[in-house]
């Protein structure tokens, strides 16, 4: 084993030496990352490498890329493969292929090599370090050859700085314990999904369905049993919240939490990451005897996708009296009244004690929140952790456009009133509006030509808007362009429009006490720190409206995607997320 102190007092050649096979045959990395000593830490020493490939030119790039052996390739067979790569690939169960796959493994090195010039990458030890399974490994490596090369090239890199985790992991004798029981946790969470999606293998937990009481179950029960809360209930929406009492019970309180509702087919990390990070800082505070200075309030809210009614951040909505009476009616796709699927799930279903969850501000510090990124900036810049400035406010429209339907034969030209070239027009305008502005994005993610014919000029068109930024007035100033450009486009083709609001979302930028105390664990932990826009909207911005909130992001992996089953996180990056929570919880000024 090594460690950080050999590393920063050994002479540059030694330090080559004892880092050598982390990245499969190029110790030039090592040779450049040794200038950026001393590493205060192993993340910061794995950032310094990674950065060093960064910086490469792309031919070294390349080259580092060509020097990894295929998946059961020849090398592989030949037994030529370095100590390093002999024991993922055997850990991955590729040493014992059946013939089939064998097969399969060959035709799509075949396929890749001929399609990048470069050999497939892939971390075989997986996002938990455990090793992936030949299915698993078959199916990614079928994806990612229908990839772009530029996009293939910069995966296969940020494979590689996996690869070069785990062996570093391996040469310090590290093991990312507190990573692998947020990993473990979620895994056990994703076995409950609700009817005709768990039987397709998807998860899916939708408000107050059985799956979703299973969920909130487990939660509750990790909290007492396993983590040593005080207090731990279900409330009258189904949030599961509990409660570690500090050394002061007059102190306000830290408020902390996310969602463990989904999408459909969604992820496994998104909303329930931000449970079950504190959980486990709690069962470390508990399980050493110690106690904050002040109580932390755990909050596993029960809704906030609007997948089953539409009633969206319906859990923390309820915290902050943003409970609105006409949702107990409201009936889901089988006619099932809110009011009544809150009964069956034994809460009581009336308004009053929905009223009665509310908190009052003063009790409390601040609200705190880590979230999966759910985007593929952080990914792209090989960094696990970002932070967060603030939540983009947002204005949602669906809309119509109407010309006139004729035939797409007799029409000249110049006599159309083609509704989809319409909002066409408008879709570009949108791109390009949003592009000039920073942190400024639009997006148009619905279109419908109903009763739409190959043979027919398009006389209605309907469309969604999506416009959203990190400030209001941002946010409204792109909105009122959209809406000029849009009339000007019809007015000019003799068109007519409609168009009408369905969500308006105000900005929640980061309490600045709470952004630069979340910069200084980044700090301590020997990262750099990356401030970021959030594009999602998160309980955080609902609890914004009563408290002071700011937000952690985790890296994803896959390029960020998130609400799809390819969302995913490594068990090291959820270990430096636990760590900054930790440190969170400690800074003296709390």
């Amino acid at each position: 084993m090594i460690t950080l102190d050999q590393l920063n007092a050994a002479p540059s050649a030694d330090f080559v030496a004892l880092l050598d096979g982390t990245y499969e045959h190029s110790p030039w990395i090592a040779e450049r990352a040794a200038a950026a000593r001393p590493f205060l830490s192993l993340a910061q020493l794995k950032h310094a490498l990674a950065s060093v490939v960064r910086e490469a030119t792309r031919d070294e790039q390349l080259g580092l890329i060509r020097a990894h052996p295929e998946l059961a390739g020849k090398a592989a067979i030949a037994g030529e493969l370095t100590a390093e790569s002999t024991n993922e690939q055997s850990r991955a169960g590729l040493t014992a292929c059946t013939p089939e796959e064998f097969a399969r493994l060959q035709q799509l090195n075949a396929d890749y090599k001929a399609k990048f010039g470069w050999p497939f990458i892939l971390a075989v030890r997986g996002p938990r370090g455990q090793g992936l399974s030949r299915g698993e490994i078959i199916a990614t490596f079928a994806r990612r050859l229908a990839g772009h090369p530029d996009f293939e090239r910069a995966e296969c890199l940020r494979h590689i700085h996996r690869i070069a985790e785990i062996r570093l992991n391996d040469k310090f004798g590290i093991e990312p314990v507190l990573g692998n029981q947020i990993w473990d946790w979620a895994e056990q969470l994703a076995a409950h999904s609700d009817p005709g999606f768990k039987e397709q293998g998807q998860l899916t937990v939708t408000y107050l369905t059985e799956a979703h009481r299973a969920v909130a179950d487990q939660l509750a029960r990790w909290m007492r049993e396993d983590c040593g809360f005080d207090e731990v209930s279900i409330d009258a929406v189904g949030n599961v919240v509990g409660l570690y009492h500090g050394s002061d019970p007059a102190a306000p309180r830290l408020l902390t939490g996310s969602h463990y509702d989904t999408v459909r087919n969604a992820g496994k990390y998104d909303g329930r990451l931000g449970i079950l990070v504190p959980m486990l800082c709690v069962r470390e505070l508990q399980r050493a005897g110690r106690r904050l200075p002040y109580g932390l309030e755990v909050v596993g809210f029960a809704e906030e996708e609007g997948q089953r009614y539409k009633a969206t951040f319906l859990g923390s909505g309820a915290l902050i009296q943003r409970f609105k009476p006409e949702w107990l009616d409201q009936q889901d796709a089988q006619g099932v009244s809110m009011r009544q699927a809150m009964q069956a799930a034994g809460l009581p279903g009336t308004l009053a004690a929905i009223q009665a969850l509310a908190r009052e501000p003063k009790h409390y510090r601040g609200f705190v929140e880590v979230h999966i990124e759910q985007g593929p900036v952080l990914n792209e810049l090989d960094l696990p952790l970002g932070i967060v400035t603030s939540i983009n406010g947002s204005v949602r429209y669906v809309g119509e456009v109407q010309g006139m339907a004729s035939h797409a034969g007799t029409t000249p030209m110049d006599r159309r009133r083609d509704a989809a070239a319409a909002v066409a027009e408008l879709i570009l305008y949108v791109e390009q509006r949003a592009a000039a502005v920073p942190d400024v994005v639009g997006t148009v993610g619905m279109l419908e030509v109903p009763a739409g014919s190959i043979n027919v000029i398009p006389g209605r068109c309907k469309f969604s808007l999506d416009l959203r930024a990190t400030t209001n007035a941002a946010r409204d100033a792109l909105d009122a362009d959209v809406q000029a450009e849009l009339a000007r486009i019809c007015a000019r083709r003799g068109l007519s429009y409609q168009l009408t609001p369905t969500e308006n979302a105000s900005a929640a930028p980061s309490d600045p006490a709470w952004q630069q105390r979340w910069e200084r664990v980044v700090q301590g932990l020997g990262l750099p720190v990356f401030r970021m826009p959030s594009g999602a909207g998160h309980d955080a911005m609902k609890l914004h409206e009563a408290m002071p909130q700011a937000m952690l992001f985790l890296r994803g992996l896959n390029s960020g995607i998130s609400h799809n089953p390819l969302e995913s996180i490594s068990n090291d990056d959820a270990e430096l997320c636990v760590r900054a929570f930790q440190a969170l919880l400690e800074q003296e000024e709390l």
